[in-house]
């Protein structure tokens, strides 16, 4: 078990280290390493990928606030459904999710296999705009313009799903931002971490109550992942953005069949 943490540990840095490279992707990480290399509930795992995803784009999103790439009014238009819807779905419907949620046959479904799988849902999903979605720019110089009606819908969208599996949604909320908002391609993505910074963390508030937090683990994981966030910022000047993504989309999707071979073997 110790060796696993040493491990974990190395990968807390390589998660940072991603989310400073591509702007996201920290979530799809984390989730893994906490469970099937530290073995933690999923539940838990969803809970802890909050906040070190939160932390380390938070710190991400400042970098971008000192180079002025970030569009506060539409972080916090896509914020505030977000976090409400976040916060709602961790402090209210997660408890009140079953253990058991439906039986196939023989086999019994759980609620820890469901989370699991619609992650690597999630995950198929975002390798695929990783792999195969290529990123059009859109022009600094036309006015930024907004689908109030479309960017709330997707924001409640969106922090549904970070809720039930703890994924920053980065892949959602990019293109999001790019097409309702109109925001340059850099823009969005560093605008990107400052709503995943946000929600991530008040979705976290809603945790505190329904689960014992180990804070010595939590704050040493994600004070490492911080560091190689700024390793990831740094290298971020001298590596292709198109290759790193989708070299990263590829990775993304072989860990998602991963999950799901995994999970369902257990049956």
């Amino acid at each position: 078990m110790e060796i696993n943490f040493i491990l974990g540990y190395f990968a807390a840095f390589f998660i940072g280290a991603v989310i400073g490279l591509i702007g996201g992707g920290g979530s799809i990480l984390t989730i893994p390493v906490l469970v099937y290399l530290l073995y933690l509930n999923p539940i838990i795992a969803t809970a802890y990928s909050l906040f070190i995803v939160g932390v380390s784009s938070l710190f991400g999103a400042i970098k971008n606030i000192q180079k002025g790439l970030v569009d506060f009014r539409t972080a916090i238009v896509f914020s505030i459904p977000a976090f409400i819807a976040v916060y709602c779905t961790r402090k209210f419907i997660i408890p009140r999710i079953p253990e058991k949620l439906f039986d196939i046959g023989d086999y019994v479904i759980t609620r820890d296999m469901g989370i699991m799988v619609f992650f690597a849902i999630i995950m198929l999903l975002a390798s695929f705009t990783m792999i195969f979605i290529k990123s059009k720019d859109v022009s600094g110089d036309i006015p930024v313009k907004y689908n109030y009606t479309m960017i709330t819908i997707e924001g409640l969208v969106v922090g549904f799903i970070t809720g039930l599996v703890g994924a920053g949604g980065g892949f959602l909320i990019i293109p999001a931002l790019v097409l309702l908002a109109k925001l340059p391609m850099k823009k969005a993505v560093a605008t990107s971490l400052l709503i995943i910074a946000i929600k991530s963390l008040i979705g976290f508030i809603g945790d505190i109550e329904n689960i014992a937090i180990d804070w010595i683990f939590l704050l040493t994981f994600t004070s490492i992942s911080v560091l190689g966030m700024f390793l990831g910022v740094y290298l971020n000047k001298f590596i292709d953005e198109k290759k790193l993504k989708k070299g990263f989309g590829w990775f993304v999707l072989i860990m998602g069949v991963y999950i799901i071979i995994k999970e369902f073997s257990r049956l």
